[in-house]
């Protein structure tokens, strides 16, 4: 049954979405500590949506009032994000970061970005709240198999963009700061399209 979960779960990992850009950018930025503690965020949120679905409090995200309030929250989010990422670049802060550290691709400060991108990620909400909750309506599993599809499908998103943050790090130590600044830049713009995609989205 984990492994069923596992299966299931890379579905939403090979959705890239902003999230798996935010990590990508944070190795390419910090090296792999700093990604692997976004990564570890990301399943923290993911776990929660989970525990949600399992608890069949996911399916309150499907009622129209509280879709259109995650979707203008989203959308504030990812592009304020994506703002920050690419003002970082010409030393324009805007986005908070932990008190006394003003690295944002520190850890700490990548496990708190990470974390609130997940929770506010439309892929994040879309496949946990809907996808994965209606995969276990329709098969009927019962309480404990439901636990177990949900550590696979969560374990998947550890794994995944564990062995993402590795690859993407390698290539830190070669980059010079020109080709960091313009990837921070794609970055932001890639972020800011995804908010937008999310603006224009019915409900």
């Amino acid at each position: 049954m984990v492994l069923k979960g596992f299966r299931f779960g890379l579905m939403l990992q090979f959705a890239i979405g902003p999230v798996c850009i935010y990590i990508f950018n944070t190795a390419t930025n910090g090296g792999f500590l700093p990604a692997e503690a976004a990564v570890l965020a990301a399943t923290l949120m993911d776990t929660i949506f989970v525990t949600l679905a399992i608890l069949g409090i996911g399916s309150l995200l499907e009622k129209d009032g509280v879709k259109k309030a995650l979707k203008y929250f989203g959308t504030v989010i990812l592009i304020y994000f994506g703002l920050g990422t690419i003002l970082g670049t010409f030393g324009i802060k805007i986005i908070p970061t932990i008190a006394g550290n003003s690295n944002l691709y520190d850890t700490s400060n990548a496990f708190v970005t990470s974390f609130i991108l997940t929770a506010s990620s439309p892929l994040s909400i879309l496949f946990w709240s809907g996808v994965f909750a209606t995969k276990l309506s329709s098969e009927g599993f019962s309480k404990k198999e439901m636990r177990f599809f949900g550590v696979g499908a969560v374990m998947a998103t550890l794994v995944f963009l564990t062995i993402f943050a590795v690859i993407v790090s390698l290539l830190h130590p070669m980059m010079n700061q020109t080709v960091v600044d313009v990837m921070n830049v794609l970055v932001g713009i890639i972020i800011i399209g995804f908010g937008l995609k999310m603006l224009l989205k019915k409900v």
